[in-house]
């Protein structure tokens, strides 16, 4: 196996395995954006810009901390989502490893005990970035696991 797919394999395996119960739904999206690691690297990692890369962000305010861990962050939502507002805590940036996680503490939506991963990977041709994200959230009230993972599928695994 080439050593790039290993590394993959192994941030995998430390970051996007998550372990839930029947009342919490996962998933993992993949993909390959045409862009150095580097330079979509300084874009991800910006935990106080959202609204760079996740269209469905009208604007973010860090409310405390200064956008490192620990971090706090408030971000309106574009008017046609069933949300205003979501307050998130930034809990891992680890620059060499690329890897970004946050957890939302509240907001108007119904997402609840929301954990997110973000891990950046070069690309076996050294000129493209593979992007891997996954979340952990509770089924909301009301709501069937399905429906809770296509809400969160469809508004937040974007980039």
């Amino acid at each position: 196996m080439p050593e790039g797919n290993r590394n993959v394999e192994q941030m995998l395996s430390s970051y996007h395995t998550h372990t839930f119960t029947s009342n919490q739904c996962s998933s993992t999206l993949v993909q390959t954006i045409n862009a150095p690691l580097q330079l979509i690297w300084s874009i991800v990692r910006r935990f106080d810009r959202p609204q760079i890369y996740k269209s469905f962000i009208k604007r973010c305010s860090v409310i405390s901390g200064s956008g490192g861990i620990g971090s706090v962050r408030e971000i309106d939502i574009v008017s046609g989502l069933p949300a205003e507002t979501s307050i998130e805590r930034l809990d891992v940036l680890d620059d060499k490893s690329h890897v970004m996680s946050f957890s939302i503490l509240g907001g108007d939506h119904r997402l609840v005990n929301y954990r997110s991963t973000v891990t950046l990977h070069a690309g076996e041709d050294g000129k493209s970035t593979v992007v891997v994200e996954s979340y952990v959230v509770d089924v909301s009230a009301g709501c069937t696991k399905e429906d809770t993972c296509l809400f969160t599928d469809t508004i937040y695994c974007e980039l």
